[in-house]
């Protein structure tokens, strides 16, 4: 298909959006957590300024170790992460959320990326594990983005290169949570 014919783009979250992968998350996320030696944890998500992944382990590092949180720390977090999310009960699509996905990717005019709170290689587990069809260059974690702005911003770009459009005249981010609606207002997409 002409790529130029995309001109809509759905950047869409993953857990509680497209996937029921909040239990699997949490658990593997915290006791990841634990296995490194950060024991106290803040578990009020809402008190943290950046809903994702890297950011709320870059805060309960730096109050358990006190010393300054640094990425690279992310790769082996995530691979123990992923372990975990592995071995608990398989994630299942939010109801619909298969069907949605391959009808926007079966659409001309439609681009589709992704944008997560979550580490990579979870989300991509999340997905795999719920059927949902995506390309692994269109899905943007947050392993080395704090903040959800920069992760969806990175998103469009990502789908921009991807699809070889300069700029979509239509940008949807599809998101379940309060701070999913705060993002798209940030950005002014829709």
């Amino acid at each position: 298909s002409n790529p130029r014919l995309k001109m809509n783009l759905i950047v869409f979250d993953i857990d509680d959006t497209l996937t029921k992968s909040e239990y699997q998350h949490q658990l593997a996320y915290v006791n990841t957590m634990k296995e490194f030696g950060i024991t106290k944890i803040n578990q009020n998500w809402k008190d943290y300024k950046h809903h994702t992944d890297s950011y709320i382990l870059k805060k309960n590092y730096e109050n358990n170790f006190s010393k300054k949180f640094d990425f690279s720390f992310i790769k082996s977090f995530e691979h123990r992460m992923t372990e975990l999310i592995l071995s608990l009960k398989k994630v299942e699509e939010v109801r619909g959320a298969k069907n949605i996905i391959d009808y926007f990717f079966n659409r001309e005019n439609y681009a589709v990326s992704f944008a997560t709170g979550s580490l990579l290689k979870p989300a991509l587990v999340k997905l795999n594990q719920s059927k949902i069809k995506y390309h692994s260059e269109l899905v943007i974690g947050s392993n080395r983005i704090f903040d959800r702005e920069g992760i969806v911003k990175s998103a469009i770009k990502s789908a921009k290169e991807f699809y070889q459009v300069n700029a979509f005249e239509n940008i949807i981010f599809v998101g379940d949570g309060v701070w999913d609606f705060k993002t798209a207002q940030n950005l002014g997409v829709h």
